[in-house]
């Protein structure tokens, strides 16, 4: 009795491709899902503000006046961007959220990021807004604040 089975060769390569592909599946399809950490995304937009950090240009002096300047208080300097960005990482790991946004947004609004920074700081915030948008729904007091606080600030800049 004779039994019509496809030939070897056939089958092989089928199989093959069928392992490939399982294979890159199961490989690609968890990096999808990934979590990013917020704490490792703060922290990686740190070392990129601190490392190309934009030099501040100087304010032109003004023209001498025929009268003295009275002594006027020195308006308060911005913190550097790598500052704030300490400042920021600082209160996140502290849980002081509403803090943590407040500053992560003043960031944001710098126009002095080079194109680098800019992207860390968006990942940073995107990384922090998933977490505290995650303990809000849980109920967390302190990252409901935050939310409130984040979308506050975004009405604001519109």
């Amino acid at each position: 009795m004779a039994v019509n089975r496809p030939s070897d060769p056939d089958m092989k390569c089928n199989f093959r491709w069928a392992v490939l592909v399982t294979a890159t599946l199961a490989v690609a399809l968890p990096g999808c899902s990934k979590k990013t950490d917020a704490t490792a995304e703060l922290e990686k937009a740190a070392s990129a503000l601190a490392s190309t950090e934009p030099t501040p240009t100087p304010a032109p002096e003004p023209a001498p006046a025929a009268q003295p300047p009275q002594a006027t208080p020195a308006p308060e300097a911005a913190p550097a961007p790598a500052q704030e960005m300490n400042q920021a990482v600082i209160a996140y790991k502290a849980g002081n959220l509403e803090d943590a946004v407040t500053r992560l947004q003043k960031l944001r609004a710098m126009p002095s990021m080079t194109p680098q920074q800019r992207i860390a700081m968006n990942d940073a915030m995107a990384a922090v807004m998933s977490d505290i948008y995650i303990l809000a729904g849980k109920g967390d007091s302190r990252a409901i604040q935050a939310v409130k606080q984040y979308e506050q600030m975004q009405n604001q800049r519109r």
